[in-house]
């Protein structure tokens, strides 16, 4: 059994992992532990590059405080402005001990109702909270979650982006090794 160490306590992010790596490789059996890791960067990211070097820096966090896994998995969800609305979307970055590869979720527009608050400072999790008079939205469907009514979940955003980052390990030949 191989093991995933995934850079969030959060247990969708964990979901999200395993059921891309498990789609990738359906003959595998794969382990999934969550472990707290903290970027540097913003708590809410807001581009696109600040969010991918989020979700690069969370895998190689845990890769140091968990070096024994077999890969290491960091998904940051981030914003960015774009004509006039703000869109959401998550990087994931997936290691291993000679690879590391990256893919984007798909985007969607926040409501201006909850766009005004994320810009304003206020983490997407805790604006949706409040818009939507939820709590703890971000560790269950999420914003996406909470406008599609379920269609499309947060972690069904995130399992999509995990599949995209195991493309090379799934394909190695076709993405040869150019240091790490």
């Amino acid at each position: 059994m191989k093991t995933i160490v995934v850079a969030s306590t959060n247990p969708v992010k964990a979901q999200a992992a395993i059921e891309g790596f498990s789609a990738m490789f359906p003959a595998e059996e794969f382990t999934v532990e969550p472990l707290r890791a903290v970027p540097s960067i913003s708590v809410q990211p807001m581009s696109d590059a600040e969010t991918l070097a989020g979700a690069l820096e969370r895998a190689r966090l845990v890769r140091d405080a968990a070096p024994e896994a077999d890969y290491w998995v960091g998904i940051e969800g981030g914003t960015e402005p774009r004509d006039g609305q703000l869109g959401v979307f998550a990087w994931v970055v997936v290691l291993d001990r000679e690879r590391q590869s990256q893919g984007r979720s798909g985007e969607f527009f926040l409501p201006e109702k909850v766009a005004e608050l994320v810009r304003s400072g206020v983490e997407l999790g805790e604006a949706d909270d409040r818009v939507f008079g939820r709590s703890n939205s971000k560790q269950q469907n999420g914003a996406v979650g909470l406008l599609t009514a379920d269609v499309v979940d947060r972690a069904g955003l995130y399992v999509p982006a995990v599949i995209f980052a195991l493309i090379p390990f799934k394909n190695p030949e076709l993405y040869p090794l150019q240091g790490k």
